[in-house]
């Protein structure tokens, strides 16, 4: 096995993307990747980084219930800077 991460699995973000989405039957098209990463680091920076999985999960599941991704990652983004805005910072 390859020490080199640029050799390791995943190391490759949009083909893990392209397959991670093919094994759960998602186009994936419909996966971008810039703007995920965009809610993400929002979720980081002004909630906690150990946040970040959650509310992925938790925006997929609205996702899943027919939401629109892109009003869910909205959705995301403004929860996330206005919580920070609100003193409402995790230690």
């Amino acid at each position: 096995m390859s020490t080199d991460p640029r050799k390791a699995p995943g190391a490759d973000l949009p083909a893990w993307v392209d397959h991670i989405a093919r094994e759960l039957g998602v186009d994936p098209a419909l996966v971008d990747i810039d703007r995920v990463l965009g809610v993400a680091a929002d979720v980081a920076h002004s909630v906690a980084r150990p946040a970040v999985p959650v509310t992925m999960l938790v925006a997929g599941l609205a996702v899943a219930s027919g939401r629109a991704g892109d009003d869910v990652l909205a959705t995301v983004e403004r929860a996330a800077l206005a919580w920070a805005s609100d003193e409402n910072v995790l230690p």
